[in-house]
């Protein structure tokens, strides 16, 4: 395989600079001066994009960069041992081990199979203490050789690694993954995330299977994958359903967005854990592991109440949006004043001996009363799956019954939420007890949940439920006063916050904050909570209708893959799901980001001045009927953000200069991964 690597381009103890910028445009000097490339600017650029996507460093002092390039004349290999190590982006530290694979445009094949098989390699101990060890360009030509081609190593080779091989004899059989994906709403990171994984699996050369926990349901893992797994990846928002199938295995747990921005990374990370005794692994129950948290052996509380948080509304979502839509059809096919009368045409009513106002009377009140039943969970599932996501399944009784106090109190959400957060943690506590044999079978099924509803529904009812249900009352006498400025500025936020990160940590808590607020609002009472559904979710659609649109105005400034992203973001935004203007924002965030924030914040506050509602949570244009007759008004302040947006971006791409990929740093690539 010394066509691939010769030894011409191994440099061994060198400095080549202190960033990442340095290193690779040395090696694509020496890429070229081998005659194996046209142009060394040309080449080092596409790595650099390369690796300002995802920064290509991975655990033990390695890095990888890499790229397909139109400059690159046959496939290569150059390979750094740096005498002053280089930060890559690993978590572990910098690199002192540099391996750059530049393929020719087009060469799928040969690009993907020296990254992979590299790739495995340099996650065994051996190899890369032999690369350390080596003496010669020769004896690391040699050594590459023999994980590309699978053919023995050279004599000089086989002796630098004999101590090394000898402890950690070599691994050939393929590394076996397994993954869940989750996001709170479970529409778009949960898929993209899942997408992610099994490309990157597919170029790695690991095998891999990917369990989605999404909203349209999941297929389970099967048993015997699951077994035979050397490691997990849990890229999740919220909690792992059944999580105990997995006890035992190495597990990497990170949010669900890093599965769509650096999937090869977690692989190489997962396949690393499966051989070190000290890796954290998938505890038998939820009250083993306090620390459910990324990449941490400790959850931070915070951490910990951000996932149940989540967890909790990514459960209640689907009591709202049923209940919201059915409620809404209860109106559009008998009136308003079906809530006056819906319980007695039910009562007193069948098919066959209709009210007086007919059929569509009858089915309107059923539909109002399904859907007012509904969203009457919404407050006990919220807490109920945030206990649950604290104390697994034996906290999902204490937190629902901890959950219809609240709302028996009139402490709303916000006691809803309390108590779900008491269920949890006094569950969790509670089965961390150590008690004799013969009550363990007892323990989840009569003691936690009998214990722990005593502890939260006993402090909602006799401490915290009257101050909350106050706290709750004063906060919807507020929101029902809001007028004018304060209302456009509460829009304004509340739009801001849904295109800043585009499905991310920020977007999730305005979201959040809407659903949870819908069980609270009625039309005539108290619609303030659903203005501000209505103004999140149309301040939401802005971001991908305005990449859409901007790609009809001035499509020379969008690639041809952004023009066809942006055919598919007409439908996405349209349907509410933000996430269609991720690809543009991952491209050129500086620009993408500021000009959606502007657009989304005027639709914000538009929605709320002209009092439009919404008692759906999800759906976009397409749940209009449950926006009564406020849909137009609501269809004309998303057109308007959506123009101004569009405008904005296209008034930045031309006039504002974007900096070079060049230059581009894994610290920025994070930074534009958080973006997107």
């Amino acid at each position: 395989m010394s066509d691939l690597i010769p030894p011409g381009l191994v440099t061994l103890d060198a400095s080549l600079g202190t960033t990442t910028h340095d290193v690779i445009t040395h090696l694509a000097n020496q890429i070229t001066a081998q005659g194996r490339a046209t142009d060394a600017a040309e080449l080092a650029e596409h790595a650099l994009a390369r690796e300002a996507k995802t920064a290509t460093g991975v655990p033990g002092g390695i890095a990888i960069p890499h790229c397909r390039s139109a400059a690159v004349t046959a496939p290569t290999l150059a390979m750094a041992r740096l005498a002053d190590p280089v930060d890559f982006g690993a978590k572990d530290g910098p690199a002192d081990l540099i391996f750059f694979i530049a393929a020719p445009e087009g060469a799928d094949k040969d690009h993907l199979k020296l990254l992979s098989k590299l790739a495995r390699a340099l996650v065994k101990k051996s190899f890369t203490a032999a690369l350390r060890e080596a003496k010669s360009p020769r004896e690391v030509v040699d050594l590459v050789a023999e994980v590309i081609s699978d053919t023995p190593a050279a004599p000089a080779a086989a002796r630098a690694a004999a101590e090394s091989a000898a402890a950690e004899p070599a691994v050939t059989k393929r590394a076996k993954v397994v993954a869940v994906t989750a996001c709170p709403t479970g529409i778009a990171h949960t898929y993209m995330a899942a997408d992610a994984l099994a490309q990157a699996a597919a170029e790695l050369g690991i095998d891999f299977a990917v369990e989605t926990q999404g909203s349209s349901g999941s297929t389970p893992l099967d048993a015997a994958l699951i077994n035979d797994a050397d490691a997990v990846i849990f890229a999740v928002d919220v909690d792992v359903r059944d999580r105990g199938r997995f006890a035992g295995k190495p597990v990497i747990q990170v949010p669900v967005k890093r599965g769509v921005d650096e999937p090869a990374k977690l692989l190489t990370d997962a396949v690393a854990a499966s051989t070190d005794p000290h890796a954290r692994r998938v505890p038998a129950t939820s009250a083993e592991d306090p620390a459910q948290g990324p990449d941490a052996t400790k959850e931070s509380f915070g951490g910990g109440l951000k996932r149940a948080l989540l967890t909790g509304v990514s459960y209640m979502i689907p009591f709202v949006a049923g209940g919201g839509l059915l409620i809404a059809l209860g109106f559009l096919l008998g009136g308003y004043a079906i809530t006056d009368v819906a319980d007695t045409y039910l009562g007193e009513n069948t098919l066959w001996n209709l009210p007086e106002a007919g059929l569509l009377a009858y089915l309107g009140a059923a539909a109002f009363k399904i859907g007012s039943l509904s969203m009457g969970f919404l407050v006990p599932a919220l807490a109920g799956y945030i206990a649950y996501a604290y104390a697994d399944r034996p906290g999902i009784a204490p937190g629902f019954t901890a959950g219809a106090v609240a709302g028996f109190m009139g402490a709303g959400f916000i006691g809803g939420i309390v108590g779900g957060v008491i269920a949890g943690l006094a569950c969790r506590w509670i089965n961390s007890w150590s008690v004799p044999r013969w009550l363990r079978g007892l323990m989840p099924v009569v003691i936690v949940p009998l214990l722990g509803s005593i502890i939260a529904s006993g402090l909602m009812f006799l401490v915290l439920g009257g101050p909350i249900a106050r706290l709750t009352e004063a906060l919807n006498d507020w929101l029902s006063g809001m007028s004018g400025v304060a209302a456009a500025g509460l829009g304004l936020i509340l739009g801001l916050m849904m295109a800043v990160d585009l499905g991310g940590p920020v977007n999730k808590v305005a979201y959040s904050f809407a659903v949870a607020g819908l069980g609270a609002g009625s039309l005539v009472e108290n619609p303030a909570p659903l203005m501000i559904m209505a103004a999140v979710m149309a301040a939401g659609m802005v971001p991908p209708l305005a990449m859409a649109l901007a790609t009809v105005i001035a499509p020379k400034l969008f690639s041809g893959a952004e023009r066809e992203n942006g055919k598919a973001a007409w439908l996405l935004g349209a349907a509410f799901i933000s996430e269609g203007a991720i690809p543009f924002a991952a491209a050129d965030p500086l620009r993408v980001i500021p000009a959606s924030m502007v657009g989304a914040g005027v639709t914000g506050s538009l929605v709320m001045v002209f009092n439009v509602v919404s008692q759906a949570p999800h759906g976009g244009i397409f749940v209009f009927f449950a926006m009564n007759n406020t849909w137009p008004l609501f269809l004309l302040a998303t057109v308007i953000g959506t123009v101004i947006s569009a405008l904005l971006v296209i008034i930045l791409k031309k006039f504002v200069r974007k900096s070079p990929a060049v230059q581009a740093q894994p610290a920025a690539a994070e930074s534009a991964g958080v973006a997107a």
